[in-house]
């Protein structure tokens, strides 16, 4: 097979826009305004539309989403915010930048997100004052159990999408299910920018405007800061337009991402590997994951075929040595383990079927 540069080609998945995004930049170069002009305006219309909320608010990243969307909903020093911890820190570094603290649940063995049923044994157990629900990989997690839950108890919940852009199940995207949710578009995302950025999406207008203040210094008018907690956190207008030409393309993507998916677990036959199902719309593939015992000799087999993988992630939040000393004691088996055997291998739109066939031959022959 031919060498693969990456698990992403970004190159493949781009130059078939080349075109439209230039007409896009030169659009924004043309008219002189880069930040918070028409086209992000335009961009979080268009976006809420897609996800079916009343709003978006775009920001510059999606670790800025969950710290905005937290400080919105009132969270800061004494509060305490369920998560769970094999999900790349990110939500522990928002919860921490707010004064916060996390606790974490533990998650489903299969499918590598947050456990209903532990997450009610927490909130039965402890005070909580808020939920970040991570739809991890581009699968959505099981938000009627998760809302059933918080609802009883009158926690609210914050989706992070930064996986799952275009997920849907019964109808309803990523992004509607929760109080609030929030996106990443860093390049490798399901949508992604040519830099960084992020956006809130809600249909609660007050959290919106809370979150429209926090991207600019807190202001409620111009150098008038009446909310704590702002800082300068604005999507601009380049990249606005970026993501404008690219939105229309997303669905067509996440086709294509399951379709590679679904042939990978069908064709991985090797015994010491574990696939994901096979999933309908509630999947977007951002990542295609395994689990193997074995990880680093798979990867060195990998490797020398010239097949580039990933872990996605192999420390879990608790156990970084920047945060490790807020959590000692805590074990969390199902979570260690996980993170001890996943492996990513390539899945992105451009990826043919003949490169897929050649990872899953390799594979099957380790």
């Amino acid at each position: 097979m031919n060498t693969l540069k990456s698990i992403n080609d970004l190159g493949r998945h781009t130059e078939p826009l080349r075109g439209e995004l230039d007409a896009a930049i030169k659009r924004v170069l043309d008219r002189g305004w880069f930040v918070l002009g028409p086209e992000v305006t335009a961009f979080e219309q268009e976006f809420a539309a897609y996800c079916g909320t009343s709003d978006c608010v775009s920001l510059a990243s999606g670790t800025d989403a969950l710290e905005f969307a937290l400080r919105a909903l009132g969270i800061g020093p004494g509060k305490t915010v369920l998560t769970v911890a094999n999900a790349g820190l990110y939500s522990t570094i928002a919860i921490v930048a707010t004064g916060a603290t996390p606790v974490y649940a533990e998650i489903l063995p299969d499918k590598l997100l947050i456990d209903p049923t532990d997450m009610k044994r927490i909130l039965d157990g402890h005070k909580v004052d808020a939920i970040i629900v991570t739809h991890l990989y581009g699968m959505l997690a099981n938000m009627r159990s998760i809302l059933l839950f918080a609802r009883e108890k009158g926690i609210p919940v914050i989706e992070d999408c930064a996986q799952s852009h275009g997920a849907s199940r019964q109808g309803k995207k990523a992004g509607s299910l929760a109080d609030i949710a929030c996106f990443s578009f860093y390049p490798t995302k399901n949508l992604g920018a040519l830099g960084d950025g992020g956006a809130i999406t809600t249909s609660r207008p007050e959290l919106a405007e809370a979150v429209r203040q926090l991207r600019q210094y807190g202001w409620s008018s111009k150098y008038q800061a009446t909310r704590p907690g702002g800082h300068n956190s604005r999507l601009d207008e380049l990249q606005a337009a970026i993501l404008r030409v690219k939105l229309p393309h997303l669905d067509t993507w996440n086709a294509r991402r399951r379709e590679i998916a679904k042939r990978y677990s069908m064709g991985i036959k090797n015994p010491r590997i574990t696939t994901p199902g096979i999933h309908g719309e509630e999947h977007v593939a951002h990542l295609y994951v395994i689990r193997c015992a074995e990880r680093e000799a798979l990867k060195l087999h990998l490797a020398a075929a010239g097949i580039p993988c990933d872990i996605h992630y192999p420390i879990p939040d608790f156990a970084q040595s920047a945060y490790n000393a807020m959590f000692l004691g805590v074990q969390l088996p199902i979570t260690t383990q996980a993170c001890n055997e996943v492996l990513t291998l390539p899945c992105f739109p451009e990826l043919t079927d003949a490169e897929v066939d050649g990872v899953i031959a390799h594979i099957n022959s380790w």
